[in-house]
């Protein structure tokens, strides 16, 4: 299905979202509407062709099939309420991490289709990873143009738990930055073995990119994409001997993703 979409809120994360549906055509300016009290934000919304709006004024008044929150958790409360009368007809789609269905059902009333999702920020170049949880009042038809719309910014994997949201957010929405921090790692490591920043920067950077692309492509198992890589007893195998030894990196990892699950959690509350 083709829907009319209301953007609440419409900075970083949220106007690269919408430049992924527009550039799929997903959805059609003409029927996105973007609320955003941010002038310069609102301006580069418009930029796009989609029409714009710095307050949800006369919002009763609109016609749309999905509302998307976009704004940051800590001021959905406040902002959710002048959204009411648009439910239960139009479903809502959050991305504000940490916030449960229970709260849209308190303040928009129980009948109200609601979608978590969790992005990540790679989703900017359309290479995101996004986690959806839909509670049973969504539709087929929504749950799939939410699918059509999501997949404009990369990867979606549908759950059936909401409380697997956080071990998303834990694991994709946190992720690129442990992943960002492994290249940090990798670069100091080259220049401490001698190589020029320049240099370290660009192998770090294109060995991370160029394994996970081989990863994905392969069809092979992780696991055994390492073996192929690792002679006995040559260069790699002596490097996860100190990664793998005592399971020194799996613990620290393990270690990383729960503390980001438990704090996903204690944000939730």
């Amino acid at each position: 299905m083709a829907g009319k979409v209301i953007l609440v809120g419409c900075g970083n994360m949220g106007f690269d979202m919408l430049k992924g549906w527009l550039a799929s055509g997903a959805v059609q300016p003409a029927d996105v509407l973007v609320i955003e009290p941010n002038e310069t934000l609102r301006n580069r919304a418009g930029e796009q062709g989609v029409r714009t709006s710095a307050a949800p004024d006369g919002i009763a008044g609109e016609s749309a099939d999905l509302v998307i929150i976009a704004v940051k958790p800590q001021v959905l409360r406040d902002v959710l309420p002048a959204y009411k009368p648009l439910a239960p007809k139009a479903a809502f789609l959050s991305i504000a991490a940490g916030i449960a269905i229970s709260t849209f059902s308190e303040i928009l009333g129980s009948d109200t289709p609601v979608i978590r999702c969790m992005p990540n920020t790679p989703a900017a170049i359309g290479k995101g990873m996004m986690g959806i949880y839909a509670n049973e009042l969504v539709s087929a038809d929504i749950l799939a143009f939410v699918n059509t719309l999501l997949s404009a910014s990369g990867e979606v994997v549908v759950l059936d738990d909401e409380g697997q949201i956080d071990a998303v957010t834990a694991v994709s929405g946190s992720g690129p930055a442990y992943v960002f921090h492994f290249i940090e790692c990798l670069e100091a490591a080259a220049v401490k073995a001698g190589l020029s920043e320049k240099a370290a920067r660009l192998l770090a950077m294109q060995t991370v990119y160029g394994a996970a692309n081989l990863a994905k492509e392969s069809g092979e198992e992780p696991g055994r994409l390492r073996e192929q890589v690792t002679s006995p007893n040559g260069t790699t195998a002596a490097a996860l001997a100190v990664l793998m030894g005592e399971n020194r990196l799996g613990n620290l990892v393990d270690e990383a993703v729960d503390a980001a699950r438990r704090r996903s959690i204690e944000l939730g509350k």
